[in-house]
């Protein structure tokens, strides 16, 4: 994961947690994980960030827990969920993570935050959580050119080919595979929902 990613969450946790609150609900991604996620399953926020959407999981019968690379993130996380497990784990390698420990792994838009030559492995290592047959929902934000950049706060957004997700998913049923627009961000983002064999 980019260092300096991980501090510009650090230094501003408070006001992204703030940030995020108020954006609208991501119903469309929501929609989704009903839609594909098996039922009631064991379900792993892979940068869970201030935890809205494990809240969301646990309310809606998936047996959540959130990971995530920033202290300060999940400090805020666990402030607001306290009923809800957080822990530090950071891609491509999630030490600490089991293999095939989860019917359900979300990963919404955290890879643009790897340098390029990681996001192969974290796509591997982010189906290694999974049981055979489980669901993998993967988003990431899409550059709008080819050159990799940095938001105001530092944070890294890499332009990369998507060929490096396809060749770390390279094995498994596609389910889904869309360039959109995401509701609550209003960014174009791609998502891949994809089931372990």
């Amino acid at each position: 994961m980019d260092r300096t990613t991980i501090h510009a969450y650090d230094d501003a946790a408070a006001a992204f947690a703030a940030e995020w609150r108020s954006q609208p609900a991501p119903v469309d991604m929501y929609a989704l994980l009903e839609r594909f996620f098996v039922p009631g399953g064991r379900t792993a926020d892979i940068g869970c960030g201030a935890g809205r959407d494990v809240h969301w999981l646990n309310g809606h019968g998936f047996a959540a827990v959130g990971y995530d690379a920033s202290p300060g993130l999940l400090a805020e996380a666990r402030t607001a969920y306290p009923n809800y497990a957080f822990h530090p784990a950071a891609l491509p390698e999630l030490d600490g993570v089991a293999n095939g420990a989860f019917d359900n792994v979300l990963c919404e838009t955290v890879i643009m935050h790897l340098p390029g030559g990681q996001i192969t492995a974290a796509c591997r290592r982010l189906l290694d959580l999974l049981i055979p047959g489980g669901v993998l929902y993967l988003s990431w934000r899409v550059a709008s050119d080819t050159l990799s950049e940095r938001d105001s706060h530092g944070r890294l957004y890499a332009s990369f080919d998507a060929r490096l997700v396809e060749d770390g998913l390279r094995g498994v049923d596609i389910l889904l595979d869309v360039d959109t627009l995401n509701q609550s961000s209003g960014k174009r983002v791609r998502r891949i929902v994809a089931r372990r064999t």
